[in-house]
């Protein structure tokens, strides 16, 4: 008789665990819980975008020449770009750090629970996330900055596949670049350096054709700045192209480098992801 058989027979029920996907599903909840009930934490994560936005558009309120739109208008989807890379590379990559620091990885090792599930959770984290952070600048750019909202489908596929690529590459990112302090102390001033200067380089802050040229090419290596070129390729009208380092938005070239990203920074994670600090072996 089998030992199914001999189960049946004793009235034994098989429990049946839950897959990876189904762990990282409720890591992920676990994870959306925990950030909501820190809400020092929610409101200076949605309110740090709206707050530059509103900065720089106050400072910067006149007409851009040529391009038929608003120094603000030309802002709100350069800070959604760094709205998603601020909830995907930077909160990844300080908060595992922190976590592994706190030895937190090491006893979620130690359990059943597939590695896979840990990384499913935080994605679903920076997904939810970025999500929400994005649809309030969205809402702040139309209701204060007369941002239009796209009228076509194609439009709107162009903001879904930008969204998707762009939060999987800077999510990969953060979660590579987190190995990266040595502690959990230093892990803020790893990761913020790189990403402030990124903003800089990308035209988040400074307009593309104030940016040197050499400084555009280092930037056009990095996510950040086809994120900020394709939402402004889905936001702004087609007069505002004449900004761009090129003339035109580049969708191509935008979802070439984005995908690129998406599986180098999957490699890097494989390279160099570790569940324990260096100094503990």
């Amino acid at each position: 008789m089998t030992t199914t058989a001999v189960r049946k027979a004793r009235g034994e029920v098989a429990v049946r665990l839950p897959g990876a996907w189904g762990l990282g599903l409720q890591h992920g909840a676990l994870e959306i819980k925990q950030f909501f009930r820190q809400r020092d934490q929610v409101v200076f994560t949605f309110a740090f975008p709206v707050v530059f936005l509103f900065l720089f558009a106050s400072i910067f309120s006149d007409d851009v020449q040529g391009a038929g739109i608003t120094a603000s208008q030309l802002y709100v989807p350069a800070m959604m770009a760094a709205g998603i890379m601020s909830t995907s590379f930077q909160s990844l990559g300080i908060s595992i750090a922190i976590e592994r620091d706190e030895k937190v990885l090491r006893r979620l090792r130690g359990t059943p629970m597939p590695p896979a599930s840990y990384f499913l959770g935080k994605i679903w984290l920076v997904l939810v996330t970025g999500l929400l952070e994005t649809a309030i600048l969205l809402l702040v750019g139309t209701t204060l900055y007369d941002v239009d909202l796209p009228s076509d489908v194609g439009r709107w596929f162009d903001f879904a596949w930008i969204f998707v690529l762009g939060l999987t590459a800077c999510a990969l990112l953060g979660i590579a670049i987190s190995s990266v302090p040595k502690s959990g102390k230093s892990a803020t001033s790893v990761v913020v350096l790189p990403f402030l200067v990124l903003q800089f380089i990308s035209g988040v802050y400074i307009a593309i054709d104030t940016i040197p040229d050499w400084m555009l090419n280092i930037g056009a290596l990095f996510p950040l700045k086809w994120m900020c070129q394709g939402l402004r390729g889905v936001f702004l009208p087609e007069s505002a192209q004449v900004l761009e380092q090129a003339g035109s938005w580049e969708f191509g070239r935008a979802a070439l480098v984005l995908g690129a990203w998406c599986v180098g920074g999957l490699v890097l994670c494989l390279l160099t992801f570790r569940w324990k600090n260096r100094r503990d072996g």
